[in-house]
Protein backbone atom coordinates (compact mmCIF):
# COMPACT_ATOMS: atom_id res chain seq x y z
CA UNK A 1 0.00 0.00 0.00
CA UNK A 2 1.32 3.36 -1.03
CA UNK A 3 2.76 5.44 2.09
CA UNK A 4 0.37 8.42 3.03
CA UNK A 5 2.02 11.51 4.14
CA UNK A 6 0.25 14.80 5.93
CA UNK A 7 0.65 17.59 3.75
CA UNK A 8 0.11 21.13 3.49
CA UNK A 9 -1.85 21.83 0.48
CA UNK A 10 0.27 24.56 -1.46
CA UNK A 11 3.31 22.08 -0.05
CA UNK A 12 1.48 19.22 -2.26
CA UNK A 13 0.94 20.77 -5.27
CA UNK A 14 4.62 21.68 -5.27
CA UNK A 15 5.86 18.57 -4.57
CA UNK A 16 3.16 16.77 -6.59
CA UNK A 17 4.64 19.51 -9.69
CA UNK A 18 8.40 18.21 -8.91
CA UNK A 19 7.69 14.83 -9.06
CA UNK A 20 5.57 15.05 -12.56
CA UNK A 21 8.74 16.73 -14.18
CA UNK A 22 8.31 20.35 -13.71
CA UNK A 23 12.18 21.08 -13.62
CA UNK A 24 11.49 24.90 -14.24
CA UNK A 25 9.81 27.75 -11.71
CA UNK A 26 9.20 31.12 -11.53
CA UNK A 27 6.87 33.06 -9.18
CA UNK A 28 6.12 36.26 -7.05
CA UNK A 29 5.40 36.02 -3.06
CA UNK A 30 1.15 36.52 -2.58
CA UNK A 31 -0.98 35.53 0.03
CA UNK A 32 -1.76 32.52 -0.08
CA UNK A 33 -0.11 30.55 -2.17
CA UNK A 34 3.40 32.00 -0.69
CA UNK A 35 3.98 28.32 -0.09
CA UNK A 36 4.54 26.97 -3.12
CA UNK A 37 7.47 29.13 -4.19
CA UNK A 38 9.11 28.79 -1.13
CA UNK A 39 8.64 24.97 -1.67
CA UNK A 40 9.90 24.70 -5.07
CA UNK A 41 12.89 26.97 -3.74
CA UNK A 42 13.97 24.36 -1.42
CA UNK A 43 13.13 21.50 -3.63
CA UNK A 44 14.43 22.33 -7.05
CA UNK A 45 18.59 22.11 -6.51
CA UNK A 46 17.44 18.41 -5.27
CA UNK A 47 16.50 17.46 -8.42
CA UNK A 48 18.81 19.86 -10.51
CA UNK A 49 16.02 22.19 -11.55
CA UNK A 50 15.93 25.68 -11.44
CA UNK A 51 13.56 28.38 -9.09
CA UNK A 52 13.55 31.75 -10.17
CA UNK A 53 12.00 34.58 -7.99
CA UNK A 54 10.71 36.80 -10.19
CA UNK A 55 10.58 40.94 -9.55
CA UNK A 56 7.13 40.92 -10.43
CA UNK A 57 4.51 38.40 -11.73
CA UNK A 58 4.83 39.86 -15.34
CA UNK A 59 8.59 38.40 -14.95
CA UNK A 60 7.81 35.56 -13.49
CA UNK A 61 5.11 34.57 -16.06
CA UNK A 62 7.64 35.75 -19.34
CA UNK A 63 10.14 33.46 -17.66
CA UNK A 64 7.59 30.47 -17.31
CA UNK A 65 7.10 31.28 -21.33
CA UNK A 66 11.04 31.46 -22.13
CA UNK A 67 11.77 28.03 -20.21
CA UNK A 68 8.54 26.47 -22.05
CA UNK A 69 9.85 27.48 -24.93
CA UNK A 70 12.98 25.13 -24.65
CA UNK A 71 10.90 22.27 -24.19
CA UNK A 72 11.75 21.97 -20.32
CA UNK A 73 8.52 20.95 -18.37
CA UNK A 74 7.81 24.13 -16.51
CA UNK A 75 5.44 25.84 -14.01
CA UNK A 76 4.38 28.66 -12.14
CA UNK A 77 1.36 29.69 -9.32
CA UNK A 78 -0.06 32.64 -8.09
CA UNK A 79 -3.62 33.98 -6.47
CA UNK A 80 -5.75 36.05 -8.20
CA UNK A 81 -5.02 39.59 -8.88
CA UNK A 82 -1.21 38.02 -9.11
CA UNK A 83 -2.92 35.74 -12.18
CA UNK A 84 -4.60 38.91 -13.69
CA UNK A 85 -0.90 40.04 -13.93
CA UNK A 86 -0.48 36.86 -16.26
CA UNK A 87 -2.90 37.05 -18.17
CA UNK A 88 -0.74 38.33 -21.68
CA UNK A 89 2.09 36.40 -20.48
CA UNK A 90 -0.27 33.16 -20.73
CA UNK A 91 -1.95 34.23 -24.17
CA UNK A 92 1.27 34.17 -25.53
CA UNK A 93 1.99 30.90 -23.90
CA UNK A 94 -1.69 29.56 -25.92
CA UNK A 95 -0.96 31.77 -29.57
CA UNK A 96 2.59 29.55 -29.03
CA UNK A 97 1.47 26.50 -27.98
CA UNK A 98 3.44 26.10 -25.15
CA UNK A 99 2.63 23.26 -22.72
CA UNK A 100 2.94 25.04 -19.32
CA UNK A 101 1.28 24.88 -16.28
CA UNK A 102 -0.25 27.19 -13.75
CA UNK A 103 -1.75 27.36 -10.56
CA UNK A 104 -4.48 30.55 -8.80
CA UNK A 105 -5.08 29.89 -5.53
CA UNK A 106 -8.22 31.83 -5.55
CA UNK A 107 -8.00 35.25 -2.78
CA UNK A 108 -11.19 37.85 -2.52
CA UNK A 109 -11.13 40.68 -4.70
CA UNK A 110 -11.91 42.66 -7.02
CA UNK A 111 -8.59 44.48 -7.18
CA UNK A 112 -6.42 43.82 -4.24
CA UNK A 113 -9.03 42.56 -2.49
CA UNK A 114 -8.70 40.07 0.91
CA UNK A 115 -5.82 37.55 1.43
CA UNK A 116 -8.27 35.27 2.54
CA UNK A 117 -10.17 32.28 0.01
CA UNK A 118 -12.66 33.20 -2.32
CA UNK A 119 -14.28 31.68 -6.02
CA UNK A 120 -14.24 34.83 -7.61
CA UNK A 121 -11.83 34.23 -10.73
CA UNK A 122 -14.07 31.45 -12.34
CA UNK A 123 -14.98 33.34 -15.28
CA UNK A 124 -11.48 35.01 -15.52
CA UNK A 125 -10.00 30.90 -15.44
CA UNK A 126 -12.81 29.63 -17.91
CA UNK A 127 -13.73 32.78 -19.93
CA UNK A 128 -10.82 35.22 -20.31
CA UNK A 129 -7.24 34.35 -18.88
CA UNK A 130 -6.66 36.34 -21.63
CA UNK A 131 -6.72 38.59 -25.26
CA UNK A 132 -7.44 36.51 -28.07
CA UNK A 133 -10.69 34.50 -26.95
CA UNK A 134 -7.79 30.88 -26.85
CA UNK A 135 -9.24 28.36 -24.43
CA UNK A 136 -7.45 25.62 -21.85
CA UNK A 137 -8.27 22.56 -19.87
CA UNK A 138 -9.19 24.33 -15.96
CA UNK A 139 -9.26 21.59 -13.26
CA UNK A 140 -10.96 22.29 -10.19
CA UNK A 141 -9.87 20.52 -6.90
CA UNK A 142 -12.00 19.91 -3.75
CA UNK A 143 -9.19 17.76 -1.23
CA UNK A 144 -5.34 17.94 -1.12
CA UNK A 145 -4.90 14.91 -2.91
CA UNK A 146 -7.15 16.07 -5.66
CA UNK A 147 -4.85 18.61 -5.90
CA UNK A 148 -1.88 16.75 -6.37
CA UNK A 149 -3.61 14.87 -8.91
CA UNK A 150 -4.49 17.06 -10.68
CA UNK A 151 -1.26 18.76 -11.41
CA UNK A 152 0.55 15.69 -12.11
CA UNK A 153 -1.89 15.16 -14.58
CA UNK A 154 -1.69 18.94 -15.74
CA UNK A 155 1.49 18.30 -16.92
CA UNK A 156 0.68 15.01 -19.45
CA UNK A 157 -2.38 17.42 -20.66
CA UNK A 158 -0.25 20.17 -21.16
CA UNK A 159 1.99 17.99 -22.55
CA UNK A 160 -0.80 16.20 -24.99
CA UNK A 161 -1.77 19.11 -26.51
CA UNK A 162 0.63 22.02 -26.33
CA UNK A 163 -1.63 24.27 -24.63
CA UNK A 164 -1.07 25.80 -21.03
CA UNK A 165 -3.42 23.84 -18.46
CA UNK A 166 -4.60 25.62 -15.13
CA UNK A 167 -5.56 24.24 -11.63
CA UNK A 168 -7.88 26.32 -10.05
CA UNK A 169 -7.92 25.70 -6.11
CA UNK A 170 -8.96 28.59 -3.10
CA UNK A 171 -7.04 29.40 -0.40
CA UNK A 172 -9.07 26.93 1.83
CA UNK A 173 -7.49 24.20 0.17
CA UNK A 174 -4.44 25.54 -0.28
CA UNK A 175 -3.96 26.15 3.54
CA UNK A 176 -5.21 23.22 5.33
CA UNK A 177 -3.74 20.28 6.01
CA UNK A 178 -4.70 16.84 4.79
CA UNK A 179 -3.21 13.05 4.18
CA UNK A 180 -2.16 12.02 0.58
CA UNK A 181 -0.29 9.75 -1.28
CA UNK A 182 2.24 11.37 -3.71
CA UNK A 183 2.46 10.07 -7.15
CA UNK A 184 5.94 8.58 -8.45
CA UNK A 185 8.84 10.92 -9.49
CA UNK A 186 9.35 11.10 -13.31
CA UNK A 187 13.08 9.88 -13.64
CA UNK A 188 15.27 11.45 -16.17
CA UNK A 189 15.04 9.52 -18.69
CA UNK A 190 11.29 10.01 -18.20
CA UNK A 191 11.93 13.91 -18.53
CA UNK A 192 14.16 13.71 -21.33
CA UNK A 193 11.38 11.62 -22.80
CA UNK A 194 9.35 15.36 -22.19
CA UNK A 195 11.86 17.59 -24.06
CA UNK A 196 11.96 15.07 -26.86
CA UNK A 197 8.32 15.37 -27.91
CA UNK A 198 8.74 18.97 -28.24
CA UNK A 199 12.13 18.91 -29.48
CA UNK A 200 10.66 19.75 -33.35
CA UNK A 201 9.17 23.55 -32.03
CA UNK A 202 11.89 24.49 -28.75
CA UNK A 203 14.05 27.26 -28.85
CA UNK A 204 17.76 25.86 -28.68
CA UNK A 205 19.99 28.12 -30.61
CA UNK A 206 18.75 26.31 -34.43
CA UNK A 207 19.80 28.60 -36.94
CA UNK A 208 17.06 31.02 -38.41
CA UNK A 209 16.06 28.12 -41.18
CA UNK A 210 16.05 25.56 -39.18
CA UNK A 211 14.23 26.84 -36.14
CA UNK A 212 10.88 25.29 -35.97
CA UNK A 213 9.27 26.62 -33.79
CA UNK A 214 6.89 29.43 -34.56
CA UNK A 215 4.77 32.51 -32.53
CA UNK A 216 1.76 33.54 -35.29
CA UNK A 217 2.32 37.35 -36.31
CA UNK A 218 0.22 39.81 -36.50
CA UNK A 219 0.56 40.25 -40.47
CA UNK A 220 -0.94 37.85 -43.02
CA UNK A 221 -2.82 35.01 -42.19
CA UNK A 222 -0.53 32.92 -40.18
CA UNK A 223 -2.42 34.03 -36.93
CA UNK A 224 -5.78 32.95 -38.00
CA UNK A 225 -4.54 29.46 -39.28
CA UNK A 226 -3.02 29.05 -35.77
CA UNK A 227 -6.50 29.83 -34.28
CA UNK A 228 -8.17 27.69 -36.49
CA UNK A 229 -6.14 24.39 -35.61
CA UNK A 230 -6.86 25.39 -31.53
CA UNK A 231 -10.38 25.32 -32.21
CA UNK A 232 -9.50 21.70 -33.68
CA UNK A 233 -8.10 20.80 -30.54
CA UNK A 234 -10.45 22.35 -28.30
CA UNK A 235 -13.27 20.05 -30.14
CA UNK A 236 -11.12 16.72 -28.65
CA UNK A 237 -12.11 17.93 -25.34
CA UNK A 238 -15.28 16.45 -24.80
CA UNK A 239 -13.36 13.19 -23.35
CA UNK A 240 -11.96 15.24 -20.76
CA UNK A 241 -15.10 16.50 -19.15
CA UNK A 242 -15.16 15.25 -15.96
CA UNK A 243 -17.93 15.28 -12.87
CA UNK A 244 -18.84 14.04 -9.90
CA UNK A 245 -22.68 13.37 -8.88
CA UNK A 246 -23.61 12.77 -6.05
CA UNK A 247 -26.36 10.98 -4.79
CA UNK A 248 -28.57 12.40 -7.80
CA UNK A 249 -30.36 9.56 -9.36
CA UNK A 250 -33.37 10.37 -7.23
CA UNK A 251 -32.43 14.08 -6.29
CA UNK A 252 -35.36 16.68 -6.16
CA UNK A 253 -32.89 19.05 -5.03
CA UNK A 254 -29.20 19.39 -6.97
CA UNK A 255 -26.49 21.49 -5.21
CA UNK A 256 -23.96 22.64 -7.88
CA UNK A 257 -20.60 23.22 -6.48
CA UNK A 258 -17.17 22.93 -7.20
CA UNK A 259 -13.89 23.09 -5.45
CA UNK A 260 -14.12 24.01 -1.26
CA UNK A 261 -18.23 25.01 -1.82
CA UNK A 262 -18.59 21.26 -2.46
CA UNK A 263 -17.20 19.81 0.17
CA UNK A 264 -19.48 21.99 2.23
CA UNK A 265 -22.45 21.07 0.10
CA UNK A 266 -21.65 17.58 0.47
CA UNK A 267 -21.79 18.02 4.37
CA UNK A 268 -25.32 19.56 3.78
CA UNK A 269 -26.77 16.96 1.49
CA UNK A 270 -25.78 14.59 3.95
CA UNK A 271 -27.77 16.37 7.11
CA UNK A 272 -30.62 16.62 4.40
CA UNK A 273 -30.95 13.12 3.74
CA UNK A 274 -31.04 12.13 7.34
CA UNK A 275 -34.14 14.50 7.63
CA UNK A 276 -35.45 11.87 4.38
CA UNK A 277 -35.02 15.25 1.87
CA UNK A 278 -33.98 13.59 -1.39
CA UNK A 279 -30.90 16.02 -2.00
CA UNK A 280 -27.94 15.46 -4.57
CA UNK A 281 -25.18 17.09 -5.56
CA UNK A 282 -23.22 17.62 -9.17
CA UNK A 283 -19.75 18.91 -9.06
CA UNK A 284 -17.75 19.87 -12.11
CA UNK A 285 -14.54 18.53 -11.03
CA UNK A 286 -13.26 20.09 -14.64
CA UNK A 287 -14.74 23.84 -14.85
CA UNK A 288 -13.09 23.82 -18.67
CA UNK A 289 -14.35 22.60 -20.62
CA UNK A 290 -17.77 22.64 -17.96
CA UNK A 291 -20.06 19.54 -17.66
CA UNK A 292 -23.26 21.00 -19.28
CA UNK A 293 -24.44 17.54 -20.00
CA UNK A 294 -24.62 16.76 -16.56
CA UNK A 295 -27.21 19.43 -15.80
CA UNK A 296 -28.87 19.35 -18.88
CA UNK A 297 -29.97 15.63 -18.66
CA UNK A 298 -31.28 16.02 -15.29
CA UNK A 299 -34.85 14.86 -15.36
CA UNK A 300 -36.58 18.16 -15.15
CA UNK A 301 -39.83 16.27 -13.69
CA UNK A 302 -38.09 14.96 -10.98
CA UNK A 303 -35.98 17.54 -10.03
CA UNK A 304 -37.80 20.90 -8.69
CA UNK A 305 -34.34 23.01 -7.95
CA UNK A 306 -30.74 23.79 -8.30
CA UNK A 307 -28.94 25.71 -5.40
CA UNK A 308 -25.70 26.96 -7.08
CA UNK A 309 -23.50 27.60 -3.99
CA UNK A 310 -20.11 28.96 -4.71
CA UNK A 311 -17.79 31.66 -2.57
CA UNK A 312 -18.20 34.33 -5.06
CA UNK A 313 -20.69 37.58 -5.11
CA UNK A 314 -21.85 37.98 -7.99
CA UNK A 315 -22.40 34.42 -8.91
CA UNK A 316 -20.22 33.32 -11.49
CA UNK A 317 -20.85 29.54 -12.25
CA UNK A 318 -23.93 30.07 -12.26
CA UNK A 319 -23.68 31.43 -15.97
CA UNK A 320 -22.47 27.98 -17.00
CA UNK A 321 -25.30 27.02 -15.30
CA UNK A 322 -28.16 28.34 -16.70
CA UNK A 323 -26.40 27.67 -19.97
CA UNK A 324 -27.12 23.85 -19.45
CA UNK A 325 -30.38 24.46 -17.27
CA UNK A 326 -32.06 26.23 -19.93
CA UNK A 327 -35.11 27.79 -17.66
CA UNK A 328 -36.24 23.67 -16.94
CA UNK A 329 -36.54 24.48 -13.45
CA UNK A 330 -35.67 27.25 -10.64
CA UNK A 331 -32.09 28.28 -9.48
CA UNK A 332 -30.97 29.78 -6.11
CA UNK A 333 -27.60 31.13 -4.81
CA UNK A 334 -25.96 30.59 -1.88
CA UNK A 335 -22.76 32.59 -1.66
CA UNK A 336 -20.29 34.45 0.22
CA UNK A 337 -17.33 36.98 -1.13
CA UNK A 338 -14.28 38.96 -0.22
CA UNK A 339 -12.74 36.70 1.81
CA UNK A 340 -15.90 35.50 3.98
CA UNK A 341 -16.18 31.45 4.20
CA UNK A 342 -19.33 29.35 3.41
CA UNK A 343 -20.51 27.98 6.60
CA UNK A 344 -22.50 24.47 6.76
CA UNK A 345 -25.61 26.56 8.45
CA UNK A 346 -25.38 29.37 5.77
CA UNK A 347 -25.76 26.47 2.77
CA UNK A 348 -28.50 24.52 5.08
CA UNK A 349 -30.45 28.10 5.39
CA UNK A 350 -30.53 28.67 1.36
CA UNK A 351 -31.40 24.52 1.08
CA UNK A 352 -34.51 24.99 2.98
CA UNK A 353 -35.21 28.64 1.15
CA UNK A 354 -35.52 26.81 -1.83
CA UNK A 355 -36.98 23.88 -0.78
CA UNK A 356 -39.61 26.29 0.61
CA UNK A 357 -40.41 27.72 -2.56
CA UNK A 358 -40.43 24.43 -4.64
CA UNK A 359 -41.35 21.77 -2.68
Amino acid sequence: MAERVFMKGCEAIAEAGVRAGCRFFAGYPITPQNEIPEYFARRMPEVGGVFVQGESEVASVNMLYGAAATGTPAMSSSSSCGISLYSEGVSYCASARLPVVYVNVQRGGPGIGAIQPAQQDYLQATKASGNGGFRMIVLAPATVQECVDMVYEAFELAQRDNNPVLVLTDGVIGTMMEPVVLPPMKTDEDIKAMKAKFADKACTGHEPCKQHFCFPGSVGTGQEIANKEAEKMYATWDKDVRVEKYLTDDAEIIFAAYGISARISRAVVKQLRAEGIKAGMIRPITVSPFPYEAFSSLDFNQVKGILDVEMSIPAQMRWDIDHAVQGRCPINECRRSGGQLLTNDQVLEGARQLIKEVL
